[in-house]
């Protein structure tokens, strides 16, 4: 599958989301464009033939902290480094515009992204309790090399 990364929009993501099964279709316009509005963001949508497989979009948090907030790659696209490869162009960018760091969050009830992060040098830097360690969120921050 080759696949091309470019900047993209609300309306890439929602076409990807739909087919993600563990999104449940909570994700709307309103919701994504009134989380982003008045923010400096990036949208990274990952192409394969014209038709969107992938994104990973994420806000300034701070002059030097940019948060990963949302990502997702449809499920016949899996395994295939995709994620990897959203996450490296994003960190590229956020070194680019300045930012000292990249903080996410993520639930164990997605082990292959606690993976995932683990494995690219994001550290555990908090927990956010919500009654049940499924729904209960891990952040994560990573430094960006100068």
């Amino acid at each position: 599958m080759k696949i091309e990364i470019h900047q993209g929009t609300v309306a890439d993501v929602l076409i990807v989301d739909q087919q993600i099964p563990e999104f449940d279709n909570r994700n709307t316009h309103e919701k994504l464009t009134q989380r982003l509005s008045d923010k400096k963001h990036l949208i990274l949508v990952a192409v394969s033939e014209g038709i969107p497989v992938a994104y990973k979009m994420g806000y300034q948090l701070s002059d030097s902290e940019f948060y990963s907030w949302l990502g997702g790659v449809v499920p016949s696209a899996r395994k295939q480094g995709i994620a990897t490869q959203l996450r490296v162009t994003q960190e590229e960018w956020a070194k680019k515009q300045g930012y000292e760091a990249i903080s996410v969050k993520s639930m164990n009830r997605y082990p292959a992204m606690l993976q995932l992060l683990i494995s690219s040098g994001y550290h555990i830097s908090g927990y956010e309790d919500e009654g049940s360690s499924n729904n209960s969120k891990i952040k994560f921050l990573k430094k960006l090399q100068w």
